[in-house]
């Protein structure tokens, strides 16, 4: 039996729902750390007196420093997201572009915006 090159329309549709709800779900997380780093979540210590103030700006600050490396990583995650997507209409979806074969589903799954089969990922090491 011949080997599979890539995946069926059908089993692209697949991937594309699932990548589509994991990118509507890290575009609202994003929006959440950028609502953090820029304060318009309201839930800061602008209106406490000058003394919570003081004890609290360091918290604060920490807070920020971490919502950005959260968002940066979110924004990553999207923009890989996204170039599963691309590869869906390009209908190069799932071929590991270090063998040339398909990745498992259930890598795929697992990681939707997987470029390396487990093999070729193994392989890195």
């Amino acid at each position: 039996m011949e080997e599979k090159k890539r995946f069926s329309d059908d089993e692209l549709k697949e991937f594309k729902e699932l990548i589509l709800d994991k990118l509507q779900k890290a575009r609202a997380d994003y929006r959440t750390y950028k609502s953090v780093i820029d304060h318009t979540d309201g839930n800061d210590i602008q209106d406490t007196s000058p003394t919570f103030k003081v004890l609290e700006e360091g918290a604060s600050v920490l807070s920020k420093e971490e919502a950005g490396r959260f968002a940066h990583r979110q924004q990553k995650f999207i923009q890989h997201l996204e170039a599963a997507l691309m590869r869906i209409e390009n209908k190069t979806y799932g071929i590991c572009r270090e063998t040339g074969k398909l990745i498992s589903k259930e890598r795929l799954r697992a990681v939707p915006h997987a470029t390396l089969s487990i093999e070729a990922k193994n392989g890195q090491a």
